[in-house]
C-alpha cells in the first residue's frame, strides 16, 4: 500500500513516501484552516478581561485584520510540512516493529501549503490514504526543507528553500501605508495526542483540522506590529514566531465547522 498526499483543487505539492502493508484502507483528511478560533469565556479572576481580540474580515482573496487604527492585509501565506505523520494504537504485538504491520507509522512530505484567505476558500485539505485501524497520534513539522532530503522539492519550490512560513501583504499604521514580505525559517514540532483513538475505516473518510489562527501571528497586546520587524534579526522576530507557536492546533473535524468534534456539546 502507498500513502498519497495531494492537495484538493491544487497541482501535487509533495514528495511521497511510501510505506509497504497489505490490506483495507480509508482516507484521512486533513484540513488546513485560517479561521480564528472559538471564542471562550475568560479565565481567571472575578473581572478579568479576555485576550484582545481584533477585528477579522475577508475582502476577495485577502484576509484583513484590524486593532485600533491600524490595519493590517494578508494576501498570501505559505508554509512548509514536512513528516505528517499517523502513530497507530499498540498492540500486544509490537515488541518487533520491524516485523509488525500493526505498529507501523505513515509517514509523508514536504508539502506546500497555502493558507486559504478571503472569501475565496474556507479550507485547504490534504488526504492521505491509510491502512484501516487506530491511531492515537498525529504528528508533524512546520519546518523549512532539508537541503538534501528534499532537494527535489527545494527544485520545485525555490522560494521556500530557506523557509518554512511567507507571508506577503501590506500594513497601515497612523495613515502610513507599507507593503512587506514576512519570512521565517521556524522550526515547530508538534505532536496532537487523539483521545479517544482516530479510527481510519475501510472505504470511510475521517477528517482532522489543522488550524492556524492568523489574526494573532502579528499582534502585541491589544496592537498590530509591523510584519517587516519580524523578519530576521528584527526587533518582533522572536515575539511573532511565539505567536504562530501559539496559534496551532489540531483536532477531530468531521462536519468542518472549525470545532473539536470531541469537545462540542459538552
Amino acid at each position: 500500500m502507498k500513502l498519497r498526499l495531494f492537495l484538493t483543487g491544487a497541482p501535487l505539492l509533495a514528495v511521497l513516501a511510501a510505506a509497504c502493508t497489505e490490506g483495507t484502507t480509508g482516507n484521512l483528511v486533513l484540513a488546513v484552516s485560517a479561521r480564528s478560533a472559538p471564542a471562550v469565556a475568560p479565565v481567571g479572576p472575578a473581572g478579568s478581561a479576555p485576550a484582545p481580540s481584533p477585528t477579522v474580515v475577508t475582502a476577495g482573496d485577502s484576509t484583513v485584520i484590524i486593532a485600533g487604527n491600524d490595519t493590517l492585509v494578508i494576501r498570501s501565506v505559505e508554509m512548509v510540512l514536512r513528516e505528517i505523520e499517523l502513530e497507530r494504537v499498540e498492540t500486544a504485538d509490537c515488541d518487533d516493529v520491524m516485523e509488525n504491520d500493526d505498529c507501523e507509522e505513515f509517514e509523508v512530505g514536504p508539502a506546500l501549503v497555502s493558507l486559504p484567505l478571503g472569501t475565496t476558500a474556507t479550507e485547504t485539505q490534504v488526504a492521505i490514504e491509510a491502512p484501516a485501524g487506530m491511531f492515537n497520534e498525529l504528528e508533524f513539522e512546520v519546518h523549512k526543507p532539508d537541503a538534501l532530503e528534499d532537494a527535489a522539492f527545494i527544485a520545485a519550490h525555490p522560494a521556500v528553500a530557506d523557509v518554512s512560513i511567507r507571508v506577503t501583504g501590506s500594513f497601515s499604521h497612523a495613515g502610513a501605508r507599507s507593503e512587506f514580505t514576512y519570512i521565517t525559517d521556524l522550526n515547530e514540532k508538534q505532536e496532537i495526542e487523539l483521545n479517544p483513538p482516530l479510527t481510519v475505516a475501510e472505504g470511510s473518510t475521517t477528517n482532522v483540522t489543522l488550524r492556524l489562527d492568523i489574526a494573532r501571528w502579528f499582534l502585541s497586546g491589544d496592537a498590530l506590529v509591523d510584519p517587516a520587524t519580524a523578519n530576521k534579526g528584527g526587533l518582533n522576530e522572536d515575539l511573532v514566531k511565539n505567536n504562530i507557536r501559539a496559534s496551532i492546533d489540531a483536532f477531530r473535524d468531521d462536519d468542518h465547522d472549525g470545532r473539536d468534534d470531541d469537545s462540542e456539546g459538552t
